[in-house]
Formats: C-alpha cells, structure tokens, sequence
C-alpha cells in the first residue's frame, strides 16, 4: 500500500484501500464451488434438487403430466400467487390443471435459472428465473406466449426423495 507523502494525495490512498478490499472480496468468493450452469453451491444435496427440477423441466417440456403429477408431494398446495383463496388449489386441483394446461399446449420451450437453493430440515427453497416460450391452441387459432419471471419452488424431501409441495 502507498504511503502518504506530500505527492500522495489522501483521495488516492483511499481509493488504493478500497480497490484493494474489492479484490480480496471477490478472490475470496470465487473459491465457491457452484454446480455448472447455475449459481448453487455445489453439494450433494443441491444436485439432488437441482436434478428434481430439472425432471421438471423436461416432463414439462415434453407435456407428461405422469411424471409431473409423480413430482408432487401429496400435501401439494398452489396459492397462484394472489391474496384471495378462490384460485388456490392442492394435489387434486394440480392434477386438473396439469391436464387442462397440457391439453391447450402445442409446444413448449423451458428454460431455468438456478438462483439459490436454501434447505431446512426436510424442507428447500429453489429460487429460479424461468424462460418460457409456448404455443397454445384457443378457439381463436394458435398463440405464441412468452414469459420470464422470478419464482420460488417449495420442495420437501419423505427422505428418499424431494418432491413439490408449491410452485409447479
């Protein structure tokens, strides 16, 4: 580190500490193992998930509603993300809708970022972006969609495997 002379400038000195601080902060976390192609540390556990999630991925993708409903945990439960309950749905109301949703989708495009993983006991929060591109078939002809978003899947593991209890 510079010393402060009478050609040092304090402002100087100050920003040398500081660049100095930002290096050793950033060399320090690059040490993380993450699992390829996300930003989840790497862990046993956390390729479990991220695993699970990506059968997801691909049932949804290739429209099996067999494997997605074998993905839900039986307390399953989806509050659509809004405050009234008239749209909130369990294990039941998840097998309609998978049914009804796959039958209108023509195909599907699915794309996640895996943001974060925090698990807690038998319990894991997965934090995704989702990309999603699909053709769906209306009265009125077929529509493309698309949509990126944030989301929070909900698993809990009966301790052979995890399973979805929100966020499908």
């Amino acid at each position: 580190m510079a010393v402060a002379t009478s050609k040092t400038r304090p402002g100087v000195q100050l920003l040398t500490v500081i660049v100095l601080v930002a290096l050793g902060v950033t060399t320090g976390c690059a040490s993380i193992r993450v699992i390829p192609g996300t930003k989840v540390a790497d862990n046993k556990q956390n390729r479990e998930i991220v695993e699970v999630c990506e059968r997801y991925r691909r049932a949804l993708e290739e429209k099996d509603g067999a494997t997605l409903l074998a993905l839900a945990h039986p307390n399953y439960y989806e509050d659509s993300g809004t405050p009234k309950g008239d749209d909130d749905y369990g294990y039941d109301g998840l097998k309609q809708v998978i049914l009804t949703r796959l039958a209108a989708l023509k195909t599907v495009r699915y794309n996640i970022e895996y943001r974060k993983v925090e698990v807690s006991g038998h319990h894991a929060s997965v934090d995704i972006r989702y990309d999603a591109s699909f053709q769906i078939g209306t009265e009125m002809g077929d529509r493309w969609e698309h949509k990126v978003n944030d989301k929070q899947i909900q698993l809990e593991s009966d301790g052979h495997r995890w399973l979805f209890v929100a966020g499908m």
